[in-house]
Formats: C-alpha cells, sequence, structure tokens
C-alpha cells in the first residue's frame, strides 16, 4: 500500500506585508495639543493599562502645567504624563520629574508614575532616564507617526517599565517563594506585611503568612484574609474581600473617616499603604480586620 503525501504549503495565500514609513509629526501638520488630544481620547495606546484621564494641561505650583494626568481606577495609581515631539531635550525630563513629584506630594497614599512620551528618545537620553529609574519609577515611551498607504497611524512603544522585573536566568521551578525572595523581591512589602500581621493578629484565629510569587496575604485555615503586592517607591498594594454589603459600607466609612485613599470594587477593597501608614493607623487596621473576619465568617 502506498501513500501520497500532498505539500498544499505552496498553495496557502500568505497576507500581503506593506512597509509603512515614519514621518513627522510636525512636518504632517499636527502639534503636541494634537497629541495630547490622542491619548486622552484613547490611553489605552500607551499599553499601560486601562486607564482614564483626569486632566489635561494642569496647572502646577511650580508655574508649569502638566500635559496629561492619567489614573488607573483598579488601584488608584497615577500617572503624570509629558508629550514631546522631536527630539527629547534635558528639560523635558526634568519637567516630567519635576510635574511627578509634585502630583506625589498631593497624593502621598497613591503609586504615582512618571510618564514620558517623546517622539524620538536617542541613546543618551534613554541612558539617562535608564539610570533615573532605578531611583524613579518612571515609564518611556517613543511615539511614531507611519504613514501606510496614504493613511496615517500612530505607534506606540514601550522604552522602558519599571513595572518589568529583570529575567535573571531562573526558572521559576527553580524559586522557593518565601522569607528570603521577598526579601530581595521587594523588602518593604515583607515589613509593611509584617507589621500588618501584628497589628491583626489579635483579631484573627491562628493566622500564619502565606508567600507566593505575586503577593503575601495574610491567611486563616485555607483563605486569604488581607494580602499585599508589591509597589514601588516603598509602596504597597493592600486589599481584602467583603461580600456583604452592610460590611463594605462600615468599612468605606473607616476609611472615608480617616482620609485614606481606596478603590471599592464588587466584593474588594485596594489601597496603596506603607508601613507607616499602617502603623500610624493601628486601630483602623485592627477594626478592619474585625470587619473582614465577620464578611468571612459570615
Amino acid at each position: 500500500m502506498s501513500v501520497t503525501i500532498l505539500d498544499t504549503t505552496a498553495n496557502v495565500q500568505k497576507p500581503e506585508v506593506i512597509l509603512a514609513q515614519a514621518i513627522s509629526i510636525r512636518d504632517a501638520g499636527f502639534d503636541e495639543y494634537w497629541l495630547q488630544d490622542q491619548i486622552v481620547d484613547n490611553p489605552a495606546c500607551l499599553g499601560l493599562g486601562d486607564l482614564e484621564p483626569i486632566a489635561k494641561e494642569r496647572r502646577q505650583s511650580s508655574g508649569g502645567r502638566l500635559d496629561i494626568l492619567l489614573k488607573n481606577a483598579e488601584d488608584d495609581t497615577m500617572y503624570e504624563t509629558e508629550v514631546m515631539l522631536g527630539e527629547t531635550d534635558e528639560t523635558h525630563i526634568i519637567r516630567t520629574i519635576e510635574y511627578w513629584d509634585n502630583e506625589k506630594r498631593k497624593f502621598p497614599q497613591r503609586q504615582h508614575y512618571a510618564v514620558l512620551v517623546a517622539e524620538h528618545i536617542n541613546r543618551r537620553f534613554f541612558n539617562v532616564v535608564q539610570l533615573l529609574s532605578q531611583s524613579i519609577p518612571i515609564i518611556a515611551i517613543q511615539v511614531s507617526l507611519l504613514d501606510v498607504e496614504g493613511k496615517r497611524c500612530l505607534f506606540f512603544t514601550t522604552l522602558l517599565d519599571t513595572f518589568e522585573e529583570l529575567d535573571d536566568g531562573t526558572s521559576l521551578g527553580d524559586i522557593k517563594f518565601n522569607r528570603d525572595y521577598w526579601t530581595k523581591k521587594a523588602a518593604w512589602t515583607l515589613e509593611t506585611t509584617d507589621v500588618l500581621f501584628e497589628i491583626t493578629r489579635p483579631v484573627f484565629n491562628d493566622p500564619s503568612l502565606n508567600y507566593l510569587k505575586s503577593y503575601i496575604a495574610i491567611t486563616v485555615g485555607a483563605n486569604n484574609y488581607l494580602w499585599l503586592h508589591k509597589r514601588t517607591q516603598d509602596k504597597s498594594l493592600l486589599g481584602f474581600r467583603v461580600t456583604e454589603q452592610s460590611i463594605q459600607d462600615e468599612i468605606a466609612a473607616l476609611l472615608d473617616a480617616a482620609n485614606i485613599s481606596y478603590v471599592r470594587k464588587t466584593k474588594r477593597f485596594l489601597m496603596t499603604v506603607d508601613k507607616e501608614t499602617i502603623k500610624s493607623n493601628s486601630d483602623l487596621f485592627r477594626s478592619i480586620a474585625s470587619l473582614v473576619k465577620k464578611s468571612w465568617e459570615a
């Protein structure tokens, strides 16, 4: 018995590839205000998640104006965004960091990121931004205007993102998620968790710490009652689950009275904290722990 194998790959029609031509945004007749409008109308174009615009040309105490202020409603993270056409220069980088610092001082409980959107980020200034990112949470995005068969397209490329962690070549199978892992990953999140654990320990029945890749949880039985994710600048994202509407209202009232910013989702609360926030509001977080326990027991 003979079998004939037909090669059908030759009959498969490959998609046509069109070469795009990069053109200057100014030469195309647009300016920075036009680019700002494109970002405000569609913040997802930056590739930073589901963001919502808060303000454009936001006046600063220093006398300047922040191009765009964006926010992630999920965890109240703020993105101070500066836009520049042409070549990046020193003043633009300084202005980006200055406005980030201004807004961070206004809302110290929130996580803030400085976002630089520029048409051209050459090697020299990329090295400067990369160096700054070791101490400042900064994201560098290069924007290009492309001509594709007479149609104009905007394309955003992330060159530097402080969210990303470098791969050290170690496979996940070789990593043990424990205190040593979190000491290296985010010691401040581990310290904040320890403080919260000591404060809430009397409330819970035999709690323990559960070390996972993305967060540390305060666990009772098999349930994670409270959990903390890493954020930058000594901040962490605290979350917990509450199912009953009445208990949610009680927790919201406590946080409002303490003037602590939070995001209230369906059956969840999220807020940016550090260990000093936990220490200075120990009674508050002990009360919240009691309400979380009450919800789980219900």
